[in-house]
């Protein structure tokens, strides 16, 4: 256990023990998590490959109460984990979950580490700290690769209150909005990449896959995760949006009391 010496915040308190670290990898794991036994040797097996700047792995959630059966794998996400539509085999991916991912050190220092002020700040469900960092990595160095190795394992609890649906639509807001903050650090086009193919690929097929159960094998769970899909989507969007809004009013209002100041500086 070590104190936070950076600003208030899971970006800042990871970047209190990046300080701290020795070794020519840093790898990051939630507190309510657990790590397989072999998930040290199959991130750092990655390693021999110089362009390699990082490596994630895969997070399973560990449920202690059955998922409800609305509850889409599309949308593990939410509670942290990795969610169908990644990789299922070693890949290049974006970015890493942040229960389970691992960066070179020298890496990490050369940029600055994770941004204060994106990130988790308390209870509030916020996050993309580590989407934020590997897209700055990567366009700092073109031809860099972080690596999906889904044999890295990492078990990740999951209370029963994040099962609720009052948490799942509080979660895709958020996520809306921590996006929204990403795309205004790097930009929409590296920002919302990851997120063009999920909203074109695999939530369609998601959708299908429900209904098509909910038809064939009349069972109601499929119509319910697809209808959790569809609202899952558009409560994401809305929250992106709002953060956009946000963003952009903060900006002309700055905008305006400059040009104010500046026509008051004249006139005096």
């Amino acid at each position: 256990m070590i104190e936070n010496k950076e600003r208030r915040g899971l970006s800042g308190a990871r970047n209190s023990g990046v300080a701290l670290s020795t070794g020519e990898v840093v790898a990051f794991i939630d507190e309510d998590a657990a790590a397989d036994n072999a998930w040290v040797e199959n991130l750092l097996s990655s390693y021999q490959y110089p362009q390699v700047i990082g490596v994630g792995g895969e997070v399973r959630p560990e449920w202690t109460v059955p998922p409800p059966g609305w509850f889409p794998e599309e949308f593990h996400w939410v509670v942290g984990c990795s969610y169908k539509g990644l990789p299922e085999v070693k890949a290049p991916v974006r970015n890493p979950i942040g229960c389970n991912m691992s960066f070179r050190r020298q890496a990490l220092i050369s940029a600055g580490g994770f941004r204060n002020g994106v990130g988790r700040i308390g209870t509030l469900p916020v996050g993309c700290e580590e989407t934020e960092l590997t897209i700055r990595l990567r366009q700092q160095n073109p031809n860099s690769v972080y690596l999906y190795q889904p044999r890295a394992v990492v078990m990740h609890k999951v209370p029963e209150w994040r099962l609720k649906w009052r948490y799942f639509i509080q979660r895709c807001y958020s996520e809306g909005i921590s996006k929204a903050l990403v795309t205004h650090y790097v930009g929409s086009t590296d920002g919302l990449s990851s997120e063009r193919r999920y909203v074109i690929y695999t939530l369609p097929k998601g959708i299908f896959s429900g209904l098509l159960e909910a038809i064939t094998r009349r069972r109601l769970s499929g119509f319910k995760r697809a209808a959790a899909i569809i609202v899952g989507l558009m409560i994401t969007t809305t929250g992106y949006l709002a953060g956009m809004f946000k963003r952009l009013r903060s900006k002309y209002l700055s905008a305006w009391v400059r040009q104010k100041a500046t026509s008051h500086a004249r006139e005096s």
